[in-house]
């Protein structure tokens, strides 16, 4: 076995030497070590040998495959490092070509204005509270003072999953949970997507709104006003002029729409403002005592303001965007801008 161990190595080196690539090389070691080698071959004749060689002829065994792994490995690295050499002489590289830069993406419009809508009311003291999209009836308009049978719920043009589950129709349904959640005083804002059944250039079925209620003792239309004028005056800019007018909603008694003054005429009259000098931003208005039922608050000791807005229409008054949408058309154009 001493004669047929050497004649392996010396095969072996022969072998290794000869092969001119990693595939002849890994060839030429399975051939010589693999389960089926040349090596595996050889010591089949162990149990052949006497208590005395079979110690002798291991040790051989085992320094000739040490030598054919040792040698392989080195003829591995030099065959790497000549293929790699052929394939720097051979590949041209033009360095005078433009680098290939990775594309930036950047924030949405909407997320853009979403995140300076809530951090001037976090400045103001307001939290931030989140809810479900797809809400209970309850949620969406019983606990918001508007019972199966009434007709503000017409004004929503609501996509009905089952009767008394719906696509939420406005981000006041955070309100609700937010006060069954919290005890008094509460200060929150909820901004989130919302869903109705319209869609022309400035309606879609879905859009964003944020809501914003305050609830304490002794919270008066006043509060609310300066709330309000203050967020205006950060988000629009100051000296801008801002009115309040009469209107109605279900949950708030008195209400108001907020105006602001037309922020691409100046007030002088354009087609945007339909010639008025005035733009409507947000509703408004006193929390009613029934909401207040709803959700256990003694509106005897309390007192809140409540109010949203639809981001949307924030953000093409901010940018001067005609077309509502294009916030939803992914237009790579349009969001480069920002």
């Amino acid at each position: 076995m001493k004669e047929q161990l050497a004649e392996l190595l010396k095969q072996g080196r022969a072998a290794l030497l000869a092969a001119e690539s990693l595939d002849q090389l890994q060839e030429a070691r399975v051939g010589l070590l693999g389960k089926k080698g040349s090596m595996t071959a050889v010591m089949k004749g162990m149990g052949r040998l006497s208590a005395e060689e079979r110690p002798v002829i291991g040790a051989l065994a085992n320094s000739v495959k040490v030598e054919i792994e040792d040698l392989f490995e080195e003829r591995s690295a030099a065959v790497r490092e000549q293929e790699l050499q052929q394939r720097l002489a051979s590949e041209q590289i033009d360095v005078t070509l433009p680098g290939r830069t990775a594309a930036r993406g950047t924030k949405h419009p909407i997320t853009l204005v979403t995140e300076e809508i809530t951090e001037i009311f976090s400045s103001l003291g307001f939290g931030v509270e989140e809810g479900p999209e797809v809400e209970q009836d309850f949620y969406n308009f019983e606990a918001l003072n508007m019972p199966k049978d009434h007709p503000a719920r017409d004004m929503q043009d609501t996509f009905y999953i089952s009767e008394d589950v719906v696509l939420r129709t406005h981000t006041s349904p955070v309100q609700i949970r937010a006060m069954l959640k919290h005890a008094p005083p509460v200060r929150v804002i909820a901004p989130g997507t919302v869903y109705r059944r319209d869609s022309d250039l400035t309606h879609t079925p879905m859009f964003h709104q944020i809501e914003g209620f305050l609830v304490d003792r002794d919270i008066t239309f006043g509060d609310l006003k300066g709330i309000l004028t203050t967020f205006i005056s950060q988000f629009f800019g100051k000296g801008i002029g801002v009115r309040f007018r009469p209107s109605f909603f279900p949950f708030t008694e008195p209400s108001a729409e907020v105006d602001i003054q037309c922020v691409i005429c100046g007030g002088s009259g354009c087609r945007v403002c339909k010639k008025s000098g005035w733009l409507e931003i947000l509703g408004s208005g006193m929390i009613d005592p029934e909401v207040f039922k709803s959700v256990n608050y003694d509106y005897q000791k309390y007192s809140g303001f409540a109010f949203g807005m639809g981001i949307e229409r924030i953000a093409m008054l901010k940018y001067g965007v005609n077309d509502l949408r294009l916030f939803f058309e992914n237009d790579t154009r349009f969001l480069r801008q920002f």
